[in-house]
């Protein structure tokens, strides 16, 4: 497996046959417990942004080679939009299921301003709708726990 194809889909995650955006950002909520309790919630962000733009890359380079706009196994977006979304929860069990629905909610449901991303080119376009579901996300959860709800 090449370079960017693994990180593209997450070493072959988004090749499981049912739910791979959903079974992919599973596993980055269950990877993002372990960065915040480490790092705190910055470097949270720091490791989705980072990831971001590793995926813009890798998932450019692996469209082009599939001859796809947005290959359906390309899940990098979802680990980089669940460490994006829940960097801005607190660190609670709650706060973070909160932020994997949210982000779930608005990743498959696509609303303005979201669905115009997909129609930015390349490896661009398949992260940057996933970044901006995950700041919606972040600012649902981020209201939610200045009011002490989560």
């Amino acid at each position: 497996m090449k370079a960017h194809e693994a990180l593209a889909t997450l070493f072959g995650l988004g090749r499981v046959p049912v739910a791979p955006g959903t079974v992919a950002s599973v596993v980055a909520l269950a990877l993002a417990w372990p960065i915040a309790l480490w790092g705190g919630r910055f470097m949270l962000l720091v490791a989705g942004l980072a990831a971001n733009a590793i995926g813009a890359w890798a998932c450019e380079v692996y469209a082009r080679e599939k001859g796809a706009s947005d290959p359906s196994e390309c899940v990098i977006d979802e680990l980089a939009g669940m460490w994006i979304a829940c960097a801005f929860a607190p660190l609670s069990i709650l706060a973070f299921v909160l932020a994997f629905i949210l982000f779930r909610i608005f990743d498959i449901a696509k609303p303005w301003p979201i669905s115009r991303m997909e129609h930015l080119p390349g490896g661009l376009g398949i992260m940057a709708d996933d970044f901006i579901a995950a700041m919606f996300a972040g600012a649902i959860i981020a209201v939610l726990a200045h009011a002490r709800l989560v």
